[in-house]
């Protein structure tokens, strides 16, 4: 009884994820129209920071509570699930178009973190208040280029008759629904998967995992399907950036965070899955099924892996 319970709550999980992916990105596009910003900045920034939600809740109460050696590992693992897994499922599902300066900055200056984070980790195994700060700067910093890419788009005529207030209410209870989803089907999932007796290990790594990235994958699905190229690819370079510039960052500043010595080979995936995603657009400026593919394989192996160090 209490297996089919779980797998009602999971279905309930899955079904909150859709439906609030569908109302958040239709009201992000919504109002990137009504005041002429293009759809980029706002899978850069509305999408990417909502949908990280879960990833900085995990990492900045860890932080707080005194566990924050969950924050390294819970962001690197989730930036790259968010290319190889979401990505690769949004290219096989549709051919999503990538803007040059997404190709130019964004996902360079995505990559160029990545680095940092890895080089200020292992210069003293942890990322100290200093680092923290460092982190805030160039979160700062990129908040600025945001703020000039918007401007330069607000030139644009709005078409979008809907009132403000209600396209807010729908990036706010669709942003709330997917959360709420996300926690709902990680649960109901991992007791499925731990009444068939699936090892903890294997519910981490994939289950959990992929939990606190459904938020992306859904939001990222629902935009590609929906003609909202930009906000699908936005919404995962912003949130990989976010998820260290903010999540990292902030953690920093509330405590040390260890950084373990094992970290170093997840940071070097973390930054070849952004070299994949650049070398798969840079040539035709969009995400097609093969590279999908492609991609949904690397992480197969990585995760293989993963399961055979134990």
């Amino acid at each position: 009884m209490e297996l089919i319970i779980q797998i009602g709550l999971l279905a309930l999980g899955f079904f909150m994820l859709v439906k609030g992916a569908d109302y958040f990105v239709d009201g992000a596009a919504g109002i990137a129209t009504k005041f002429g910003i293009p759809q980029l900045v706002v899978g850069l920034t509305i999408v990417a920071m909502g949908t990280s939600a879960p990833e900085a809740a995990v990492s900045i109460t860890g932080a707080m509570s005194g566990a924050a050696d969950i924050a390294v590992g819970n962001v690197v693992g989730s930036n790259i699930l968010n290319i190889l897994i979401i990505l690769g499922i949004t290219g096989v599902i549709a051919t999503v178009a990538v803007q040059k300066s997404t190709l130019m900055i964004e996902m360079p200056f995505m990559l160029a973190i990545t680095v940092l984070l890895i080089v200020l980790g292992m210069s003293g195994n942890e990322l100290t208040f200093f680092e923290g700060v460092i982190f805030w700067i160039c979160f700062i910093a990129y908040l600025i280029y945001l703020y000039i890419l918007a401007k330069k788009g607000t030139e644009e005529e709005a078409t979008e008759e809907r009132p403000v207030w209600k396209l807010l209410l729908f990036i706010i209870a669709g942003g709330v629904v997917v959360v709420l989803g996300a926690n709902v089907s990680v649960n109901a999932a991992t007791a499925i998967a731990t009444a068939i007796g699936i090892s903890e290990k294997f519910i981490g790594l994939t289950i959990v995992a992929l939990g606190t990235s459904l938020p992306e994958l859904v939001a990222s699905v629902t935009a590609a399907r929906k003609g909202n190229a930009d906000i699908a690819i936005g919404n995962i370079v912003g949130s990989n950036i976010f998820n260290i510039l903010f999540v990292l960052g902030t953690s920093a500043l509330i405590t040390p965070i260890p950084y373990q010595a094992s970290f170093l080979f997840d940071g070097v995936i973390a930054v070849l899955a952004g070299v994949l995603l650049w070398v798969a657009t840079i040539r035709k400026r969009e995400l097609n099924r093969p590279w999908g593919i492609f991609m949904l394989v690397c992480y197969a192996a990585y995760l293989v892996y993963l399961l055979q160090l134990g």
